[in-house]
């Protein structure tokens, strides 16, 4: 796996995800919503810790400069 997320992008992805899972805690998104909410906040986390995005992959994007 070759990296292919960037340090910014990474940032924007763990505090998309601190949003979307406070979103769901404090019940501003309720059933279904919030399930798809922790879902999403899963994936960006985890693709933040590992610095790879498959689906960047599949659109042959990176926003990792030294890559």
């Amino acid at each position: 796996m070759r990296k292919n997320v960037g340090n910014i992008d990474r940032a924007l992805r763990l505090i998309a995800a601190v949003i979307a899972i406070a979103l769901a805690f404090m019940g501003v998104l309720t059933g279904t919503a919030a399930i798809v909410a922790y879902v999403v906040a899963g994936v960006l986390v985890l693709t933040s810790l590992v610095s790879f995005c498959p689906l960047y992959r599949l659109l042959g994007l990176r926003t990792c400069a030294n890559c």
